[in-house]
């Protein structure tokens, strides 16, 4: 491995000279590759985690919430942190207190342990994710950025799609709780190369917005644990009350942020409607692809009795179609219309959902298989265009703000589809993980439907 440049040389140089580069871009990858894959990691095992603390599904669907509501919170945040005070500073802190929560998440014992535990995994994740894409900026030279962005695309979506197979394997060989101490060796690797091969950045000079990241914050945290306390306890007032303090949180962060030149929240670049219809695309397309992978193990064990192992086999054809159709739309993308191969992508996407709701009382493995792989496809021919796009139609000097706002979108999307299967699976019991896949169908039509108003715009 190479002597890490000095700070001056870094600032100076267009992109990372090669060997430098590909170490750096190593460490971005796997740090991204151990938070994204621990979004899905633990669906597999929720129901086994939900028998051996004697929780009832709905209450272990936090296991995933907590995780997911965290980075929403903080994301944004810390993509502004990192242009204060540098991307690979917060980058690196990221990285640490995600590896150890993921230790305290391998040794919780309870319940709320572990949904601490995952919280605190949830912040240290964002701190990874909120720069990547800032960090990719410095690492790769100009000429080569869309190289560096589709590989960014590309971990993401197949990290994303390959977890619950990862699950599996990791469950047929020990308990759950490895599933997050495998973090462990992976977390120090990339941290050893974050300290030699990373890039320092320019720092804005400006200071940190706290009052706005602490509404940014409520308006999230406020929201969506209120939607769900509405919709799962008896406590509706309370929720009721949450959702609107948290809106009002919302109004008035967007009153502080608007008139910014440079917002913690990028109103800058919602303003432009291409980068505005992508958020909106990216929104529906996870929330859909959230309530299939949540609802779809508890479908397969305790209705189509299948175990954990079958269950992660089956959920396997659409992290291989995925990986098969991103590298294709990718290339497809430099050629037609991105707005119409994401909304070719979603509705495909849409058609493999609705064959999972129609399917026979009693699949048999390939039934189930060929319609998995169908989702995959759709899904992973949508993802790379529409982040290519987010992060293009951004201005240069913006990237960091497009690729903080590109996670968001992505997560608010995976948490908004969370909390709606744990509202479903408490309201329709078993009949809910049906219900979850034709809510994720509709989600997906109205993602082709955004993408699609995109068509010939500048």
């Amino acid at each position: 491995m190479p002597e890490a440049a000095p700070p001056s040389e870094t600032l100076q140089s267009d992109g990372l000279p090669t060997p430098r580069r590909y170490w750096a871009i190593a460490s971005v990858c796997l740090a991204l590759t151990m938070t994204v894959l621990d979004s899905s990691i633990a669906n597999v095992a929720l129901p086994v985690i939900a028998r051996d603390f004697g929780a009832q599904p709905a209450e272990s669907i936090w296991i995933v919430n907590a995780y997911q509501l965290a980075i929403v919170i903080s994301l944004l945040p810390l993509a502004s942190l990192g242009e204060i005070v540098g991307f690979r500073r917060v980058y690196q802190l990221g990285l640490a207190v995600f590896t150890i929560a993921s230790l305290a998440c391998a040794l919780s014992r309870n319940l709320p342990m572990l949904t601490a535990a995952r919280a605190l995994q949830g912040f240290g994740a964002a701190g990874v994710m909120s720069v990547n894409g800032g960090l990719v900026r410095f690492i790769y030279p100009i000429r080569q950025l869309g190289r560096g962005i589709g590989i960014n695309a590309i971990v993401v979506s197949a990290s994303a799609a390959i977890g619950p197979s990862i699950a599996a394997g990791v469950l047929a060989l020990g308990p759950w709780p490895w599933l997050f101490a495998i973090n462990l060796p992976g977390g120090a690797v990339a941290l050893l190369l974050a300290a030699r091969v990373l890039p320092e950045n320019p720092l804005s000079g400006r200071a940190f917005d706290y009052w706005s990241a602490i509404l940014n914050a409520l308006t999230f945290g406020l929201v969506i644990s209120g939607v769900d306390v509405v919709t799962r306890t008896s406590a509706k007032v309370l929720g009721s009350l949450q959702v609107v303090v948290g809106l009002a949180a919302g109004a008035l962060l967007a009153w502080r942020e608007w008139p910014r030149r440079r917002p913690l929240v990028p109103f800058d670049l919602l303003r432009n409607p291409l980068f505005a219809l992508s958020v909106a695309t990216s929104i529906a397309s996870f929330a859909a692809q959230m309530l299939a992978f949540v609802s779809l193990p508890f479908h397969f064990e305790n209705t189509l009795h299948r175990s954990q192992v079958a269950t992660g086999l089956l959920l396997t054809p659409w992290p291989v179609a995925v990986a098969f159709a991103a590298p294709v739309a990718g290339w497809l993308a430099d050629r037609f219309s991105t707005a119409i191969l994401c909304a070719i992508g979603l509705m495909t996407f849409a058609c493999g959902l609705t064959a999972l709701v129609f399917m026979p009382a009693a699949p048999g493995d390939v039934a189930i298989g060929w319609r998995m792989a169908v989702c995959g496809l759709g899904f992973g021919f949508f993802q790379s265009p529409n982040n290519r796009m987010m992060l293009s139609s951004a201005p240069r000097d913006r990237v960091g703000a497009a690729g903080g706002m590109l996670g968001t979108a992505r997560l608010t999307g995976q948490t908004t589809g969370a909390v709606l299967t744990a509202m479903l699976l408490h309201l329709l019991g078993s009949k809910g993980e049906v219900a979850c896949l034709a809510l994720a169908a509709s989600f997906a039509v109205v993602g082709a439907a955004f993408s699609a108003l995109r068509w010939r715009r500048p």
